[in-house]
């Protein structure tokens, strides 16, 4: 399985049977660009806001799904778990949906636009975690603090931080760096794409920067 990271919350999951691009983003409002051609047999939204529901531009006629729910699509696994975009209930930003996706054995657990910190039952719900694409930019969503305590809630053994300021882009919110020094990870060097396998997961948490594809 390999992972791809295009900037803000857009990922590419690559597996042995399908291919999965979650939250892809308008280039007009973020001012970063999406491949000319994105292709994927799942789309994943986990909200409606335009820097994440672009569902169009993903090529292949692709199912979609944007909300809670248990689905199955070419051998890949969706279990979508309702949350919030900000820390009152929704009132401000309204709801978020967090995807655990289990591929080639992995569970991939996209936390999309998560403004709060996770309950028990949100926790259990989930369930289990492997690799954590997680938001640490702040202003819309939790920052880079919260985005540890995140981390302690859910125990993956990788995280991919997201949803930050990055080259280029016109987000009103901060870089990887606060969640970085509270992870002890201030060395990380990114790399353009993660390649793992079931066997080949770390024993301990590890932090892992993508540069944009």
């Amino acid at each position: 399985m390999e992972i791809s990271w295009f900037g803000q919350s857009c990922f590419k999951i690559k597996g042995k049977s399908a291919g999965v691009v979650v939250d892809p983003f308008d280039p007009e409002i973020l001012g970063l660009k999406l491949p000319k051609d994105l292709t994927a047999d799942l789309v994943l939204s986990t909200h409606t806001h335009t820097d994440h529901n672009n569902t169009g531009a993903v090529l292949g006629n692709p199912v979609v799904i944007t909300g809670p729910g248990e689905y199955e699509v070419k051998g890949v696994s969706v279990h979508g778990v309702g949350s919030f975009h900000d820390n009152s209930q929704g009132s401000e930003r309204g709801i978020n949906t967090v995807f655990n996706i289990l591929i080639d054995g992995i569970n991939v657990v996209h936390a999309g636009d998560l403004g709060h910190l996770l309950s028990e039952e949100q926790v259990s719900e989930i369930g289990a975690c492997d690799i954590l694409l997680l938001p640490v930019g702040g202003n819309y969503t939790i920052d880079g603090e919260g985005a540890a305590k995140v981390v302690a809630q859910l125990e993956p053994r990788i995280i991919i931080p997201m949803h930050y300021k990055s080259e280029g882009s016109k987000a009103d919110i901060s870089g990887a760096e606060g969640f970085l020094k509270a992870m002890g990870a201030e060395n990380v060097t990114p790399v353009p794409k993660l390649v793992v396998t079931r066997d080949k997961l770390p024993e301990e948490t590890q932090v892992i920067v993508l540069s944009k594809s």
